[in-house]
């Protein structure tokens, strides 16, 4: 037993983060190498099945993951965002979801061959996207904000909603199986308003709560978060026990309050939770594919197949269709929001309780919902996860795939560093919070943004137009640091750059703590008068020439140097990455075919006359 736990333990942890870090590495869709190492690990090697390991209490510690998982999400609702997705996401909640109910239901019976009992609960089932699938696929994929915010707010509203609906899909059809159908007015529906008050109390009342103790200093920063966590998965607890699914809705109104009643330290538990998620959802993705078992697979037959392929191809589009007649969104929109629908955990975890109670109550064909909804997790997720991208791009609903630079700071030399980056056709962004500071650039076609990116305001508006690398360099150093300490999360603390704040204060023990500032721009002498000095006598930044082949002299000179006529300051590799040179680089940049250096040199000497 402590063998195979231990083995079980090594192949999910050990397996799931790295197949998080390949998909990082080589840009691929983390979620489908997390279901394929699943399939590989239970039904292919016969190696894990965590249900027989763990026991009873595997199904609570996925059902308590899965909370955690929505909890998150709600973190991440702010209503202030509501104004650039609401009616979408209205209508994709609310008007779209009972007609994905009704047309996965015919489907499911006149195409899958399903009695209309089991019909009707994988109808009810497959409406929700899981938010364990489409948030990883978001954050590998630079989208337009507005559509971003229809797949986020569309898969961590629905997954609550589609939770419970199945639910009371479930529950109608026992009662009708028992032929009390006079107990559907009598009792399943005041049941269900007050499972769903209560989801709502539950949420809103803890958050509350948390921000009132938090204003009076009641609660100690060491303990603000593991408190609430424990709030967040106690909610779900107590809600589940009235009504299936109700905690769901708990932990996701939980995590909306939070986010929308601006309690202080969220910044800190969104860091954490990140880490949390990444991890969980690891997991949670490569036990529930392991727990597949052969026989779960041997049921997969052509009609169940046919029946993937009209929820693809004909369920959800209609339905998206049908849903967004007369809106805001543009046609590009609806198109793609009407393919990317991948179902997640949720709808795994339901579709094995659900379709298990269906069968124990006489239902013919419900032994086939779980293969049903196993088939459509398993191609949504590596049809829609490998096409996300190109398919985002074909329709320009994304943002520029080439690396982008953020500079914070428009002062005069830093526009012009700005300038030379964008004549080579490299996204960058100049960011002040003055506009007569961003005069200058926005004459010359450079995109400026005025915010403080120190405000939620400014984070919000940054993300609108996401960056990959920054640059602080403002005269402030202390500001600098703030901002780059601010975005090292986001960004990696490798890719945040600041002007040098001084030689003295790069002191790893006595001068400012790496924690608390970026990597240095250039060699420690390299501060913002030196550079604000060089470009008054004239000194001004453009690019060299392209490297022409890796074995030849190559423009680029090693990582923050100087040769006394020019300050080497950053090597762009053309839709890879911008090399910032920094003394604090481990190894000097190697230079590749095509690389183009930016560097800042003295005016040319005027031409000598009159010599031989």
């Amino acid at each position: 037993m402590q063998e195979n736990l231990a083995i079980g333990i090594l192949c999910v942890l050990g397996g799931g983060i790295g197949a998080q870090w390949i998909a990082w590495r080589f840009r691929l869709p983390a979620i489908v190498l997390l279901f394929t190492l699943g399939l590989i690990y239970g039904p292919g090697l016969n190696l894990l099945h965590p249900s027989e390991t763990i026991g009873r209490y595997f199904h609570p510690m996925v059902s308590l993951a899965v909370a955690f998982i929505v909890f998150e999400g709600g973190l991440g609702l702010d209503f202030r965002q509501w104004r650039a997705a609401g009616e979408g996401v209205l209508r994709l909640t609310v008007v779209a979801l009972p007609i994905n109910l009704v047309l996965g239901s015919l489907a499911a019976h006149f195409v899958g061959h399903l009695h209309w009992g089991a019909s009707w609960l994988f109808g009810a089932i497959i409406v929700v996207t899981g938010p364990t699938v489409v948030l990883p696929l978001l954050r590998h994929t630079k989208l337009r904000p507005r559509v971003a915010a229809f797949l986020r707010w569309e898969a961590i509203l629905n997954d609550p909603v589609g939770a419970i609906l199945a639910t009371f899909v479930l529950e109608f059809l026992m009662i009708q199986g028992n032929r009390h159908s006079g107990m559907f007015v009598a009792e399943i529906i005041p049941h269900l308003l007050f499972a769903t008050m209560m989801g709502l109390c539950c949420g809103v009342f803890p958050a509350v709560l948390v921000r009132f103790m938090s204003r009076r200093d009641l609660i100690p920063e060491i303990l603000r978060i593991p408190i609430i966590l424990t709030l967040a998965m106690s909610v779900f607890a107590i809600c589940n026990f009235f009504m299936e699914g109700a905690g769901l809705m708990a932990a996701t109104v939980f995590g909306m309050a939070l986010a929308n009643l601006h309690v202080l330290g969220m910044s800190e538990l969104r860091r954490i939770k990140e880490s949390l998620g990444v991890l969980v959802v690891s997991c949670l993705f490569v036990m529930l594919t392991a727990d597949l078992h052969r026989e779960v697979l041997a049921r997969l037959s052509l009609p169940i197949v046919a029946m993937t392929l009209t929820v693809l191809f004909v369920v959800r589009p209609v339905g998206i269709l049908l849903s967004t007649m007369r809106s805001g969104l543009t046609w590009q929109e609806r198109l793609f929001v009407g393919w990317i629908a991948p179902r997640g955990i949720v709808a795994a975890a339901v579709a094995g309780a659900a379709g298990l109670q269906l069968r124990d109550a006489g239902y013919p064909s419900a032994d086939l919902v779980m293969p049903g909804v196993f088939a459509l997790i398993a191609t949504t997720m590596i049809l829609h996860g490998f096409s996300l991208r190109p398919i985002a791009r074909a329709l320009r609903l994304t943002l520029s795939d080439d690396p982008t630079l953020a500079i914070v700071g428009a002062s005069a030399w830093s526009t012009d560093l700005a300038g030379a980056v964008h004549r080579l056709g490299c996204p960058v962004v100049l960011v002040d919070t003055y506009a007569g500071a961003l005069a200058a650039a926005a004459r010359a076609g450079i995109p400026t943004l005025r915010a403080e990116l120190l405000s939620d305001e400014g984070m919000e508006s940054l993300e609108e137009r996401p960056a990959d690398y920054l640059i602080a360099a403002t005269p402030d150093a202390i500001y600098n640091g703030l901002v780059c300490a601010r975005l090292a999360p986001d960004f990696g603390r490798q890719r945040v750059f600041q002007v040098s704040p001084g030689v003295a204060r790069l002191d790893l023990y006595r001068g400012l703590s790496r924690d608390s500032r970026g990597r240095v721009m250039g060699e420690p002498a390299w501060n913002f008068t030196l550079f604000e000095t060089l470009f008054e006598r004239g000194w001004r930044f453009r690019a060299m020439p392209p490297v022409s082949a890796p074995s030849g002299s190559a423009p680029a000179a090693p990582s923050g140097s100087a040769d006394g006529n020019r300050l080497m300051i950053m090597t762009i590799r053309k839709g890879s990455a911008i090399l910032v040179c920094s003394a604090e680089d481990a190894t000097p940049v190697e230079p590749m075919a095509g690389d183009i250096g930016v560097v800042m040199e003295p005016p040319a000497p005027p031409e000598q006359t009159g010599q031989a």
